[in-house]
């Protein structure tokens, strides 16, 4: 069984969210295969690596069960919409290519200090990513802050409209509290196909 967290934009496997999510499976689900891929920074070269790590698990006739932060609930809702299955995002980017106009340029990881462009290549390509409609609302749990300060909250509050969504006061875009909500999470992945935690 597997769960694939994707992280956002200029951030990594080694985010806060990312590690506290890593360390609740090896504590309440060690029998799960918790896949963090480093995405890359650049969207060109995005599709093949979550293909290469997706494809397989699909083709095992196991249900698909994303995390998606930011960026990567945008990259979550694009595989859904392909696979099918379940995800949760967290303060999710909807519309991404109207956000990066004001990421044009040059940029570093802060995590792994990889110096890359965004151009208007990459933002014509996300564009054309964005899946037209959301096929299945309950295949999704979106957790929302209306302090998220770089993302307006009310979009994918109405994007996803349907799904099981969380709205919270205050927050900020790292999603505050996020670790109070891990077991909501998993519980809303496994819930068509359930899978028990470790009792402690």
């Amino acid at each position: 069984m597997h769960v694939v967290y994707l992280h956002g934009f200029l951030s990594s496997p080694q985010s806060e969210k990312a590690q506290l999510t890593q360390a609740y499976v090896a504590e309440h689900y060690p029998q799960i295969s918790l896949i963090t891929p480093q995405i890359p920074n650049t969207i060109d070269a995005v599709p093949a690596v979550l293909h290469k790590i997706i494809e397989p698990i699909v083709a095992s006739g196991e249900p698909l069960r994303l995390i998606g932060s930011s960026m990567g609930g945008f990259l979550s809702n694009w595989l859904i919409e392909q696979f099918g299955g379940r995800a949760v995002l967290i303060n999710p980017a909807v519309a991404p290519y109207n956000l990066m106009q004001d990421y044009l340029g040059k940029h570093t990881n802060p995590y792994s200090g990889e110096e890359f462009y965004v151009t208007a290549d990459h933002i014509e390509q996300l564009r054309a990513m964005e899946p037209a409609v959301i096929a299945e609302p309950a295949a999704y749990k979106v957790l929302l802050q209306q302090g998220d300060e770089t993302l307006d909250y009310r979009l994918a509050e109405a994007r996803y409209s349907g799904g099981d969504i969380t709205v919270e006061a205050g927050g900020d875009h790292s999603f505050v509290d996020f670790a109070d909500h891990l077991e909501d999470i998993f519980t809303f992945l496994f819930a068509t196909n359930p899978v028990a935690p470790i009792a402690q």
